[in-house]
């Protein structure tokens, strides 16, 4: 390692870290070692701001700024750093660790170029600088819109995740039930619809590192005018294998739409889609009555907790007083006791009595990995394939195909 000072020509420094104490990623010096050997230098983060003003700055290439829980307290002085090295056409690695989404999703948003977690996975340091270092693609003046086919509607299936509390993994269980259809079958390739109908909060994007447009919020406002084409433009693909309506790119009030909007766009999707999953706001709405009427299934989450036992009792009453359907619920519990665990079998037993409802669904606990798998973007069968969480949603997916298929046979 060396400090960031005036170099020579075969010597200038190349990069820099950036961090509040480098010594607490060791492995990161490693690879900057392994991939720059002396040319590189470690600022602490008031010295990094003072630095890029500095004629030693001029032959930086990159910094990696390396944050830990710690530094989330300090996002906006994160945030000037990014700007100060964009300014000086500087590449930003974004290196992290126990860093939530939300934090991440916003030093992104303020340019960082590549994110890796910390610990580094082998060689992904390098891959990223390589990344980093190929000619800038050409940009479209405008994303293109998603073809949709015309022809007969395919009447998809519908299938909603409700949250009951705050971090009970519904969105999770949302983007990775879309993607297991997406891929459920090899023959058949059924076509996938991913909404996220959460506006204000809405994560669907981050965990699957799309970004967010202003597409979307133009075709909310104005569903009334709402063609093919304009369903098609607010969509984005992922992967080739499923399309995404992300949240707007803004915070706007729930009742920004009303049940008629939703009923279009909830339509428009399911003349296209063979399945259309639903990723809804923790909050009910004056258009929640239009998506569980609409729903064939209807995934509301909760955990083995007080307050998603409060919350599904409140929301059992809500919908038998107003005379909906509340059968079409179906409770999934998050982080669900092993099958050894029979202390918490029994606990689970116990819920369901007390508050009259039936547990059909059990998702163990996916532990660490479904959170970095959020954190990168990436859904947990391209992550973590192996994972037990990701296991029991293809399972889910296949019987929830198998019943279409069945049915659609039927008919």
């Amino acid at each position: 390692m060396t400090s960031a000072t005036p170099q020579d020509n075969d010597t200038a420094i190349l990069a820099c870290t950036i961090s509040r104490d480098v010594q607490n990623f060791d492995l990161l010096i490693e690879d900057m070692e392994a991939a720059l050997g002396e040319r590189w230098g470690d600022l602490g983060f008031a010295e990094a701001l003072a630095f890029f003003s500095q004629p030693e700055a001029e032959s930086l290439q990159f910094v990696a700024l390396a944050i830990d829980g710690e530094d989330e307290d300090n996002l906006t002085l994160m945030g000037e750093i990014i700007a100060q090295a964009k300014e000086k056409n500087v590449k930003v690695v974004l290196i992290a660790e126990d860093v939530t989404p939300a934090s991440l999703h916003q030093l992104l948003r303020k340019g960082a170029d590549e994110f890796v977690p910390y610990p580094l996975p082998e060689n992904e340091l390098q891959e990223a600088i390589d990344r980093m270092n190929q000619p800038a693609p050409v940009v479209a003046p405008q994303a293109a819109a998603v073809p949709l086919a015309q022809g007969e509607a395919k009447e998809g299936a519908l299938f909603v995740v409700h949250g009951l509390a705050g971090g009970v993994g519904s969105t999770t269980l949302a983007v990775n039930l879309a993607w297991e259809l997406a891929n459920v079958s090899a023959k058949e390739t059924p076509k996938v619809c991913l909404i996220d109908l959460d506006l204000q909060y809405g994560t669907v994007s981050t965990y699957l590192d799309l970004p967010r447009r202003e597409t979307v919020f133009e075709m909310l406002s104005d569903t009334a005018s709402m063609d093919e084409e304009v369903f098609g433009a607010a969509l984005q693909s992922f992967e080739d294998k499923m399309e995404v309506l992300t949240a707007p790119s803004e915070m706007v009030p729930l009742d920004l739409i009303t049940p008629e909007d939703i009923q279009r766009v909830v339509d428009t999707a399911r003349n296209h889609f063979d399945y259309v999953v639903v990723d809804m706001p923790k909050t009910l709405v004056h258009w929640s009555e239009t998506v569980l009427q609409a729903a064939h299934v209807y995934f509301a989450m909760i955990e083995l907790d007080m307050r998603s036992a409060q919350n599904a009792l409140r929301l059992k009453r809500a919908l038998q007083a107003e005379e909906l359907p509340f059968n079409k619920l179906r409770f999934a519990l998050n982080r669900a006791p092993k099958f050894t665990d029979l202390s918490g079998k029994s606990r689970v037993k116990r819920m369901g009595e007390s508050l009259g409802i039936s547990i059909d669904l059990q998702l163990p606990d996916g532990g660490k990995p479904v959170m970095q798998s959020g954190d990168h973007g990436l859904p947990l069968a391209n992550s973590a394939a192996k994972n037990p969480l990701r296991k029991e949603i293809a399972k889910l997916a296949q019987s929830l195909h198998s019943l279409g298929t069945s049915n659609a046979e039927a008919a």
